[in-house]
């Protein structure tokens, strides 16, 4: 599980409610189920309403991807991985790393190397995983979109809650206690709407680039890593040529820990 997200959710929620025990806000008033069906009921529909049932579906397993640790392989495991096979097929040839290319858990790596191996041109390597990046960045893209949407529509919501407590407070004039209960509480449909939008769902899609654009330069990595390995160039040469792909930290800890191992 991210704990840093899990960390990020909880501080958001204590920073209102520690804001309004500071300010001398009843904390009881957060506990509106007409403002929470309006934005959270609300939010769900404006959502419903601007994707496909089976990307609305989705978002279900979008969760577990947003709380779920980093699934991306390490760059530099990449790079690793790629040297090692290419020292492979320049020693045995590509039949050789046949039997490794099927205990391969990273699909586009395989792929890429199954098409090596068949004698496909290197061209129509490029092209087929280039495609299969292009529509892997298109369905992340879409992912994000579900939160963006959402984080967009629930502070509007919120906004809409307010109006619609405030429609009936406008109804009880006359009993002045009762009010000041209903525009308090009309407010916190706001409230709800605002957190929820720019503290839960905004960052969220933002999260979800995040990890789309590390599978991504993931990808880009294995594909010039697999031409290299057709094309048969020196393991080491395509070691540095990979490294100038890997963020600059990665690099320095990839190079520290082959130091450390000569």
């Amino acid at each position: 599980m991210d704990i840093f997200l899990v960390l990020g959710v909880v501080i958001g929620v204590l920073s209102v409610v520690v804001g309004m025990i500071v300010k001398g806000a009843n904390v009881a008033v957060l506990i509106n189920p007409a403002a929470a069906i309006i934005v959270i009921v609300g939010t769900v529909a404006a959502v419903m309403n601007s994707f496909p049932k089976e990307e609305f579906l989705n978002s279900t397993r979008l969760m577990k991807i947003l709380f779920k640790g980093n699934s991306n392989q390490d760059s530099t495991e990449i790079v690793e991985e790629i040297v090692e096979i290419a020292r492979m097929t320049r020693k045995d040839g590509l039949l050789s790393i046949e039997d490794r290319i099927e205990g391969m858990e990273n699909k586009f790596m395989k792929l890429g190397l199954e098409l090596v191996v068949d004698g496909a041109d290197p061209e129509y390597v490029r092209d087929i995983l280039t495609t299969e990046i292009d529509s892997t960045e298109e369905r992340h893209r879409g992912c994000s979109m579900i939160f963006s949407t959402a984080g967009s529509a629930a502070p509007t919501l919120g906004v809409l809650g307010a109006v619609i407590g405030l429609i009936g407070a406008l109804g009880n004039l006359d009993d002045t206690e009762m009010l000041a209960h209903m525009i308090s509480a009309a407010f916190v449909a706001t409230l709800y709407g605002i957190f929820f939008g720019y503290v839960i769902c905004h960052p969220f899609a933002s999260r979800l680039k995040r990890k789309s654009n590390e599978e991504i330069n993931n990808m880009y990595l294995i594909l010039e890593g697999v031409l290299a390995v057709q094309e048969g160039m020196n393991p080491n040469l395509i070691q540095k040529k990979l490294l100038t792909m890997v963020k600059p930290a990665d690099k320095l800890r990839f190079l520290e820990s082959k130091q450390g191992e000569k």
